[in-house]
């Protein structure tokens, strides 16, 4: 019997709900915005999970290439999400990667979930000039089809990785978004606020407090392993926007995303200033 794996939906890895504030300015973003904050090729985070004192596994996220094709740019990016060895009832193994354009939304996506059997993938194939989105499942090893096929893209959508990436580009703003997303097979939403008081925030790699930018949201959707889609996130205050914490509700409870290193040229944690 055919089995069908979703994937892991990565925004709630990064980013857990509070009450929207009623002053923020409403907006439902389709087609990209101008941003003052800059990817860079060669970006290379990586995150602990913490469940209370319990290290569970680790996340690593990369921006590999930028390339042009077809009159178009994208961003090639990547993340992993692997749990440590002989941690109970957890077992992750995820890859994830996303072709981001300039105006921040996907162009494409592929999510590989690693089973001790095979390894699943699924395909989103973004057309925004035919508004369609092919969609592909199967097996890798040995190669098998399970789904093949089209539906309309009648906005322009975000994936699972690329709407982390779309978050950082958008913090500076007071606002409240929604955000058109292909999820799990289906279009949902996700509502993010971001806020522009600067608040101070550590972790272990450094002596300091990093000076950061909060945003959190919800989204409407359940994803896999009681994702919730609660999230609340902390960014570094410049143009690299580099998420610091962040925090989730899973089935298991409370964990929490840590910064552990980092490679982006000539980048450390900006200093909080009273």
């Amino acid at each position: 019997m055919k089995k069908l794996i979703k994937y892991t939906v990565l925004l709630p890895v990064f980013v857990i709900f509070t009450y929207p504030n009623l002053f923020y300015t409403s907006r439902v973003i389709e087609s990209g915005f101008y941003s003052v904050k800059k990817m860079e090729v060669g970006e290379d985070l990586l995150y602990v999970v913490k469940y209370s004192f319990l290290k569970l596994g680790e996340v690593r996220l990369k921006i590999t290439d930028k390339k042009e094709e077809k009159g178009r740019t994208y961003y090639k990016t990547i993340a992993y999400i692997d749990s440590y060895p002989g941690i109970p009832f957890v077992s992750l193994h995820q890859v994830y990667e996303s072709c981001v354009n300039t105006r921040y939304y996907s162009d494409y996506f592929r999510g590989l979930v690693k089973g001790n059997e095979y390894t699943s993938y699924t395909d989103y194939y973004f057309d925004y000039t035919k508004s369609k989105l092919r969609v592909r499942k199967g097996k890798v090893k040995p190669p098998e089809v399970w789904t093949d096929s089209t539906t309309s893209a009648d906005k322009k959508y975000q994936d699972g990785l690329s709407i982390f990436y779309f978050a950082r580009m958008s913090l500076g703003a007071r606002s409240s978004v929604k955000v058109p997303c292909f999820v799990n097979e289906k279009k949902v939403s996700t509502t993010i606020n971001f806020y522009t008081e600067v608040t101070p925030q550590s972790i272990d790699a450094v002596d300091y407090d990093i000076s950061c930018l909060r945003l959190d949201g919800n989204t409407d959707f359940i994803s896999v392993y009681g994702l919730t889609g609660y999230f609340q996130g902390w960014f570094s205050n410049d143009e690299a926007s580099i998420p610091v914490i962040a925090k989730m509700k899973v089935i298991i409870g409370n964990i929490t995303l840590e910064l552990k290193n980092w490679k982006r040229e000539g980048w450390n944690p900006p200093k909080y200033k009273d």
